[in-house]
């Protein structure tokens, strides 16, 4: 979908709701002329409709074919309550009530709670990437990195790049694709997407994009935690990401991957993206050369969660992409991963709000700090339950994945499976010193598959099911 249609069909969606309480995708179509039967019709509108849900504009209400979407009431000039003494949550507004707030970020969100028309248009500012010095300038002070260290810190040993994600794998997969998805209008419930990604089950009455949304996310996950061990974050790898988060929810498939050639705008706010794509190329490699120059993990991290949200270096799919790139370089150093939980989307759409019309971190600097605590603590738990990994598992970790693998898709049948191991084995030409625990906890692993922890191994259920009848 080109931007002009996707601009034009998001004035005609507020046009309507100057007429309509509610309105649907069809009723949304038939204005437009379009086809209400059509599904690349239906999906060109549901994407600006969830657009404007993310956003903050409208509210969705009901499910699939049901659904319809009503305007949300924005106030004038919200009042902020004024800080006491140092920082202290913020118990009137609602989204960010449980999130201490700073005096700077209380400022800025009386700002942007403003109604559109009290806030000035602003362009793309491209002395906010370009003024930034690596390691000299800061978005997180001295004193919150190394409190953020602190709670991120999942183990003292040293351990492989990307040891701590895969260790959490499961959880961290249905935890961040959940809240990312969220954080864009997916209706998906915590136990669905469980469900859609361990058993491959979509919930009955959603709408197919959002089951794709969530298995996009998994994939894009998946693919980091691989990609740990790269010494540097590429311009590749960020495109990548990009491409598995969009796979099948573009109207351009050949957008899907690249740095956007068109200009495209966003609704609820007055900032305009830059338009001109031999700049934005220009800029999306400056903020490459940037980001892999920054030495402290959490600085990284919230860098390009800012920046490239702010760039909307893609025609759709930025803040996804940006969520996710944000993970890496805690991935990478094995520390606890940022999944975005307990985050409203209200308070999410305004704190980028500060960063598109004000280049203004404050707000969201709280809520990463406010968010990332929460994701620690939940992982700390998990960590607490698992006990210390197996070092020798750690070691070893893609010859058992693959050895698993094969026994599965092979087919191989109860009897001849401990027979099989041993040839996989041999073929590899493992270390004879390490083969006998070797193969104890292959056996282990073996036994206790089902159909909750097969993603592990890249095996579709239906696969799984086809080995285990066999047994």
């Amino acid at each position: 979908m080109v931007a002009k249609k996707k601009a034009d069909l998001e004035a005609l969606v507020l046009g309507l709701l100057k007429e309509k309480k509610e309105i649907s995708v069809p009723n949304v179509a038939q204005v437009a002329g379009m086809s209400k039967s059509d599904e690349g019709d239906r999906k060109a509108i549901r994407r600006v409709l969830t657009n404007l849900v993310e956003r903050g504009v409208l509210e969705a209400r009901g499910a699939a074919r049901a659904r319809v979407y009503a305007a949300l009431t924005t106030t004038a000039a919200a009042e902020v309550p004024k800080p006491q003494e140092g920082s202290k949550p913020q118990e009137g507004s609602k989204p960010f009530k449980d999130i201490p707030l700073s005096q700077e970020s209380e400022r800025l969100l009386k700002y942007v709670s403003q109604s559109l028309q009290a806030r000035a248009p602003v362009g793309y500012n491209q002395d906010f990437l370009r003024a930034y010095e690596p390691n000299k300038s800061f978005y997180l002070t001295a004193a919150k990195r190394a409190e953020l260290l602190k709670t991120g810190t999942a183990e003292s040993a040293a351990r492989p790049a990307g040891t701590y994600a895969r260790n959490i794998l499961n959880r961290l997969l249905i935890d961040l694709s959940w809240n990312s998805s969220r954080l864009e209008g997916n209706t998906y419930s915590l136990l669905e997407t469980k469900r859609l990604i361990e058993l491959g089950e979509s919930a009955s009455g959603k709408d197919a994009s959002e089951a794709q949304m969530i298995l996009n996310h998994k994939g894009a996950i998946e693919y980091i935690i691989e990609s740990a061990a790269e010494e540097k974050i590429s311009s590749h790898e960020v495109c990548s990401i990009h491409a598995l988060l969009s796979e099948n929810l573009l109207g351009d498939p050949s957008a899907s991957g690249r740095v956007r050639q068109i200009a495209v705008g966003i609704g609820g706010t007055n900032y305009m993206p830059l338009e001109n794509p031999h700049i934005l190329k220009e800029c999306f490699q400056i903020f490459i050369e940037k980001l892999n120059l920054i030495e402290d993990p959490f600085e990284q991290s919230f860098f390009a969660l800012v920046q490239l949200s702010y760039m909307q270096a893609f025609e759709d799919v930025n803040k996804r992409t940006a969520r996710l790139v944000a993970n890496i370089s805690l991935i990478k150093k094995n520390l606890r991963p940022l999944s975005f939980m307990d985050v409203e989307n209200e308070a999410y759409v305004k704190s980028l709000l500060g960063v598109y019309e004000k280049n203004d971190v404050s707000l969201f600097r709280d809520l990463y700090f406010w968010a990332y605590t929460r994701s620690a603590q939940r992982y700390s738990a998990i960590q607490q339950a698992m006990g210390e990994p197996n070092l020798l598992k750690l070691k070893y970790r893609g010859e058992i994945q693959e050895i698993i693998r094969t026994v599965i898709l092979e087919k191989v049948a109860g009897p001849q499976v401990v027979h099989h191991i041993q040839n996989l084995m041999e073929a590899k030409k493992l270390p004879e010193a390490d083969s006998t625990e070797l193969f104890k906890l292959i056996e282990t692993e073996i036994l206790s598959l089902h159909d909750g922890n097969i993603a592990r191994f890249k095996i579709r259920p239906s696969e799984f099911q086809e080995w285990r009848n066999l047994q």
